[in-house]
């Protein structure tokens, strides 16, 4: 299942096809052998109005529909997996201002943002706190004309070169999931803002995640929306970044296929190409089939974004089975080249530890589950 898009929007997409071949993966394997950020890819990116795709002409982005902006990331990804992080990382914090912020906030700071001149960070996740935020530590007390905002986060991709970072911080610690609040933090303007080294990681090396130690102030015109609003705005970012989240499971694991296709038609064994044999012919068949059963679950969920309709349960479908999908995917990918695939001469291992986190962040494969049960519960 591919999604229906219109001329302009194809055109686009052909654009990004052609430019993530040729200019995104070349680079993927140097990235991960030597952790570079994904960002040395950000200025050609940009180049491209990449780094605005999720966000409307009136402010400097393409304005892709929800399909569109699907494939979009899907295709990156199968390129680059690291640089897909550093970007829908991007887009978890425009979204965040997209969604929660002011008309004059949005006017400042996105298109900045789309042009690639500002890079955004989505400061969320907590030590003590990653599937629930209501368990954040972080708080924002308000002090005249500022807020003082105190605590930690973990975890928080492109923090390290972020020119602007969406903090959420407790300003009613009494008031459970309506006492948060979204700020808008700018690192390399204000003091206070400690962001540790970058962490070690298994996969998506060049998609580099940070600690970050917070006391610093902020003016009141950073609050990002009202007092109160900022669980909910989180919560609406995360339902489109569990789409993006699906499209670069399928965008790698689709790559992973490919590579396994290619390969069975290569390779021979007693003359003949391995892919003759029935029971790597199988093993193809099952990978095409949850490739295509992800898609169709994702595209269910990427339709619907941006019309207004809800689709938390359907984003949750989309990530769950996109995200368990994929590793299995590229672990047949792997198994159909033998030793070759445990090899770094062949990109199927890098696919493999890229693709594990995928079942962790911005909700883990259990959080998922529990968004749909709860849905049909509620709706029995």
């Amino acid at each position: 299942m591919t999604p229906q898009l219109n001329t302009d929007e194809q055109a686009v997409i052909d654009q990004i096809e052609r430019f993530s071949a040729e200019a995104l993966a070349p680079k993927a394997a140097e990235i991960d052998e030597t952790s570079t950020f994904a960002t040395c890819n950000l200025p050609s990116m940009a180049d491209m109005g990449i780094m605005g795709m999720n966000l409307p002409e009136e402010l400097g982005g393409l304005g892709l529909s929800g399909p569109a902006l699907y494939r979009a990331v899907e295709l990156v990804a199968g390129a680059c997996g690291s640089t897909a992080s550093m970007l829908t990382a991007h887009f978890l914090a425009t979204d965040s201002i997209l969604i929660g912020a002011t008309d004059d906030m949005r006017n400042q700071l996105l298109p900045k943002a789309a042009s690639g001149e500002a890079l955004g960070a989505f400061g969320l996740t907590e030590p003590m706190a990653g599937s629930n935020p209501m368990d954040m530590r972080t708080k924002a007390v308000r002090d005249g004309d500022h807020y003082h905002i105190k605590g930690s986060k973990c975890f928080i991709s492109n923090a390290g070169d972020a020119d602007f970072i969406v903090v959420y911080a407790k300003t009613d610690p009494d008031k459970g999931a309506r006492g948060i609040s979204a700020f808008l933090v700018e690192p390399k303007k204000i003091e206070g803002v400690d962001i540790a080294p970058a962490e070690r990681t298994m996969g998506l090396k060049g998609g580099h995640v940070f600690g970050i130690a917070l006391d610093c102030k902020v003016p009141v015109e950073n609050l990002i929306g009202e007092e109160g609003t900022g669980f909910k705005t989180a919560m609406k970012v995360l339902d489109n970044g569990r789409i993006e989240v699906a499209a670069q499971a399928t965008g790698i694991a689709e790559a992973a296929m490919n590579a396994a296709i290619s390969y069975a038609n290569e390779r021979h064994v007693g003359g003949h190409p391995i892919g003759e044999f029935q029971g790597l012919q199988f093993m193809i068949a099952d990978m095409a089939n949850q490739l295509a059963a992800a898609r169709a679950l994702a595209l269910i969920a990427a339709g619907k974004r941006g019309t207004g309709q809800r689709f938390s349960t359907d984003a949750a479908h989309a990530k769950l089975f996109a995200s368990e999908a994929a590793w299995e995917i590229a672990d047949k990918a792997l198994q159909i080249h033998g030793g070759y695939g445990y090899t770094k001469d062949f990109p199927l291992e890098r696919y493999l530890r890229d693709l594990r986190i995928f079942r962790i962040y911005e909700g883990s494969s259990e959080i998922q589950r529990t968004i749909i049960a709860r849905g049909l519960l509620a709706a029995a």
